[in-house]
């Protein structure tokens, strides 16, 4: 029996990389901001928490095989990108809603607008990748 398709081929491999380097980026800061800042921004700080726990998720998800992993990247992307948009929008109306950016805030503007883009990148290389999951 074949090993279930990954989604780690070609363009993918740079995906997950992206991924990869904006979970660290994001969960190495706000660990930091939680543990010196938190009183702060609590909230702030802590949606950038989950943002670097989906970023996590999301790039397991995109290195794992099968159709489960494939379910669980979607989930993880979507909620991404979810995120993103109704963060950044929130941070655009009511700045005083965040005294302290988030990896969200105005669309990802600290993380060069990467956290708005990746999320449909991400969901281009599923949609890309579903007959490899289907066919396994």
């Amino acid at each position: 029996m074949s090993q279930p398709s990954s989604r780690a081929i070609g363009v993918g491999r740079v995906l997950i990389v992206v991924y990869a380097v904006l979970a660290l980026a994001a969960t190495a800061r706000s660990l930091f901001q939680l543990a010196t800042k938190f009183e702060v921004a609590p909230v702030a700080y802590l949606l950038s928490a989950f943002a670097g726990v989906v970023y996590v998720l999301a790039t397991i998800a995109l290195l794992g095989k099968g159709r489960r992993w494939y379910v669980v990247a979607w989930v993880t992307i979507v909620i991404e990108l979810l995120g993103v948009l109704v963060v950044g929008t929130l941070s655009i109306i009511d700045a005083e809603l965040f005294p302290a950016d988030t990896v969200w805030s105005f669309f990802g503007r600290g993380y060069l607008f990467i956290p708005l883009v990746l999320p449909i990148l991400g969901i281009v290389w599923l949609v890309r990748t579903r007959r490899a999951v289907e066919a396994a």
